[in-house]
């Protein structure tokens, strides 16, 4: 299990697994709970460069980031 530190957003860290290319599970800690739960939920099994190409750049209230992005920078980084 690898954790991020987020920045800029309202969740603090993001705990997720990959195994090989693959997302096995996401756990955000903090922010809007509902809508962290659901990003989690929705990636759980997908290929990693499919998360981060759908997910990176999303930006939430003029903040140049979201929790949906630091998720994809989260897994460019550990992929790297």
């Amino acid at each position: 299990m690898a954790v991020y530190k987020t920045k800029g957003v309202c969740s603090r860290s993001i705990e997720f697994e990959i195994e090989g290319d693959v997302v096995k599970s996401v756990k955000f800690n903090g922010g809007c709970n509902g809508n962290t739960q659901g990003i989690a939920s929705l990636v759980q099994g997908m290929k990693v460069d499919d998360v981060i190409q759908r997910l990176k750049g999303t930006d939430c209230n003029g903040r140049g980031t979201s929790c949906p992005d630091q998720l994809a920078r989260a897994l460019e980084e550990a992929r790297a």
